[in-house]
């Protein structure tokens, strides 16, 4: 158990636990397509805003096109939509022509049927087989403050009123009722003799109901062969906010009873009344010819009443997407299919096409943004329906004419299509990322797997370099010939316990050769002493006593070479360092080298430099180095000594003919206690410690210290680099 948890909480556990950080990578993208989905809404409002800017703008001084008039809003069912014209119509010339295209917006009303609207109650049923029945059709428009409509009926059997009566009730008759610009309620009726010009009588509902003409209004009224026609105009400021047209229908002429009504409005009570709408067909005109199919265009006037609706609010998304194709092959497409895109479906809002939207289900379209158009400034932002799911779009901008606000243009579309698109991507970034981690998650387990056998591999190999005693085996490091980390530290172990072994040996070394330099001074401390002892010649004890002071004073030179080291190393850490001629010193050393060595040359050059650091300690370290070079430097043959500048940096180089060096003691041989002597010369004992304590003393000058084979001739050189002083 202990094993399967240092397993898991080992390399590759770990690797597998920081893998967890890649989780922050599809965060990240989440967070980012969220922002691209608010950066499309911003755009797509932008487009929309512009949309209804364009609109507005065709629109704009185009006072003709709005209805001027205060007028209330409207009520479904029972309204009339007056279209304006750009031409004044006739009225007296017995036909419809004038009114060209139109009439394809032409309301029907019909006995018998709910036709057109569901909630038309007034219309009336007479009993079934006594007369025919009544329809007619209805077209209002305006132009020039004045308002135009005609009536055409149809009435297989059209009954007027005869010349010698004075009953208006007792014929086919049109019955005109508005409400006008005071709120006041008012009747017209009009009961033609002939095809004639109308004489218009408006109902007085006073003590004495009485009909008073009405010059105001005017028109014709001609038959047809499947019925009759009116043409009326009024002047638009005695209507108010409320019209409605009705027909009473006289089939029998004899008795003239009244068989049926038929009204577009209740036409006997104020509050029944329908009011007026304007969709105008230029309006219309103008919003097709800007080729917006894919949003929901609505003009309004001040008094926020639809005037133009086109578009479908439900297939508005203002995006064109494209269906996704789906890999069902492989293992990968049925991990997609099975499993990942059923999650998707639970964690994802799938945005509804099947919506409604209350806020135009009216002929008065309200909101914020169409209030804030009205009031004369553009307005934009995102409406949320009762699902919570589905998002609308909607801009409006005012239409203006001389600096008066006439309506709004008002675009909307559903935020569906930015929905799905950003499922879509959404979709895709999550499938990415997980074959991606996937992907990553194994190689990092591999790679944490192969990183894991080699470490083993290093640590096993590791362990068989020392025995239980503790002592080196006889087994090296194989150094791997990778060139990562692992691989440089394969090399570095193989190196470290190969130079170990080295050091070992010399340590084991060492007491021999400690034991050969002591065994002579012993060996002639102890001989001296037992002659002294028996020798009774004060002469011949005075030279066995010298020969004794020299064997101690050759013990006392061990000793204190095996301390040098230590104590010069504490020495120069509390030394001050002060500027000097470093050629000066060199050349003091080498005419002192001349005297201690009478039987080796000294070759000098030098040239002006100047360091800082300690003289005397320039000059221990010249003493080692020339000693070394001496010891190695065969008979009769000089030593060379210089000491020079070149750029920035003082050298001193010493050179001796001899023996080349060991090239695995090259860069070994200025370290503590390695040498590379057989055995001691001219008597003084060599411990390896000269060569180290001279990279001491130039690592203390901030220099460094190298050692390389003669290329010309068979010797070494010693070079020292110090950096010089800049003369001020």
């Amino acid at each position: 158990m202990s094993s399967l948890l240092r397993g898991w909480f080992g390399l590759r556990g770990k690797l597998l636990l920081l893998s967890a950080l890649l989780l922050v990578i599809p965060y990240l993208g989440y967070q980012y397509i969220l922002e691209m989905e608010q950066y499309l809404s911003r755009g797509q409002e932008q487009v929309v805003l512009g949309t209804a800017r364009a609109l507005a703008t065709a629109l704009s001084e185009r006072p003709e096109l709005f209805n001027n008039g205060n007028y209330s809003r409207s009520r479904s069912g029972s309204d009339l939509y007056v279209y304006p014209t750009f031409a004044p119509l006739l009225i007296d010339d017995g036909s419809l022509a004038d009114w060209g295209d139109y009439q394809q917006y032409e309301q029907s009303y019909s006995e018998g049927s709910s036709t057109p609207y569901s909630q038309n109650r007034y219309t009336s049923f007479r009993a079934e087989g006594s007369g025919d029945p009544l329809n007619f059709r209805l077209m209002l428009a305006e132009y020039n403050r004045m308002l135009y409509f005609y009536v055409k009926a149809e009435d297989s059997h059209p009954v007027l009123r005869q010349r010698d009566s004075l009953r208006l009730d007792r014929s086919d008759a049109l019955q005109i009722t508005l409400e006008n610009r005071e709120g006041e309620f008012e009747r017209y009726l009009v009961a033609p003799y002939d095809n004639e010009f109308l004489y218009v009588f408006r109902i007085d509902d006073g003590e004495r109901a009485a009909y008073i003409h009405e010059p105001r209004i005017t028109g014709r009224f001609h038959l047809t062969e499947t019925g009759y026609e009116y043409e009326v105009r009024l002047p638009l400021e005695m209507v108010g906010d409320k019209f409605g047209v009705a027909l009473y229908d006289v089939d029998d002429p004899r008795q003239r009873v009244l068989e049926a009504l038929v009204a577009t409005s209740g036409v006997e009570r104020q509050e029944e009344l329908g009011s007026l709408r304007r969709p105008t067909p230029e309006i219309d005109r103008i919003v097709a010819g800007m080729g917006h199919t894919n949003s929901r265009v609505r003009v309004v006037d001040r008094n926020q009443r639809v005037l133009l609706s086109t578009g479908d609010i439900e297939s508005a998304s203002g995006l064109l997407l494209v269906e996704q194709e789906k890999e069902t092959g492989g293992a990968w497409g049925r991990l997609r299919e099975d499993v990942l895109h059923p999650l998707y479906s639970r964690i994802l809002t799938r945005p509804s096409d099947r919506f409604m939207n209350e806020l135009y289900e009216t002929g008065v379209v309200e909101g914020d943004q169409v209030l804030g158009a009205l009031d004369g400034t553009e307005q934009s932002g995102f409406i949320t329906l009762q699902d919570g799911i589905t998002r609308l779009l909607e801009a409006a901008w005012p239409v203006m004419a001389d600096g008066q606000v006439l309506g709004a243009v008002v675009v909307d579309q559903n935020m569906n299509g930015i929905r799905t698109f950003r499922n879509q991507a959404l979709e895709t970034l999550f499938d990415t990322m997980i074959g991606i981690l996937l992907l990553t998650v194994s190689a990092l387990f591999l790679f944490a797997s192969s990183l894991s056998s080699r470490i083993r591999s290093l640590r096993n190999q590791a362990e068989k370099v020392v025995d239980e005693r503790g002592r080196l085996n006889q087994i090296s490091i194989t150094p791997s010939r990778s060139a990562d980390e692992i691989g440089d530290l394969s090399r570095s172990f193989a190196n470290l316990v190969e130079r170990l072994g080295q050091y070992t040996q010399y340590l084991e070394n060492l007491s021999s050769r400690l034991s050969h330099e002591l065994r002579t001074p012993v060996t002639v401390v102890r001989s001296s002493l037992e002659n002294l002892r028996l020798c009774n010649d004060e002469p011949e004890a005075e030279l066995y006593i010298q020969r004794a002071e020299e064997g101690l004073s050759r013990l006392s030179r061990i000793l204190s070479n095996m301390s040098e080291a230590s104590r010069l190393e504490q020495i120069l850490r509390e030394s001050d360092k002060e500027a000097f001629r470093l050629d000066q010193v060199v050349r003091a050393c080498v005419a002192e080298y001349r005297q201690i060595y009478p039987d080796t040359a000294f070759n000098a050059e030098f040239a002006p430099v100047t360091v800082e650091g300690t003289p005397e300690y320039i000059a221990q370290m010249m003493d080692k180095i020339v000693a070394n070079a001496v010891d190695y430097s065969p008979v009769g043959k000089p030593v060379r000594i210089s000491c020079k500048a070149e750029g920035d940096e003082a050298v001193i180089s010493v050179i001796n003919q001899g023996p080349y060096l060991d090239p695995r003691m090259k860069d070994r041989m200025f370290e503590s206690m390695v040498s590379a002597r057989t055995s001691s010369s001219g008597g003084v004992p060599h411990l390896g410690l000269g060569l180290h304590i001279a990279r001491m003393i130039t690592e203390y000058h901030g220099g460094r210290i190298y050692a390389d084979n003669l290329s010309d001739e068979q010797g070494v050189s010693i070079t020292i680099r110090l950096p010089a002083r800049r003369s001020s």
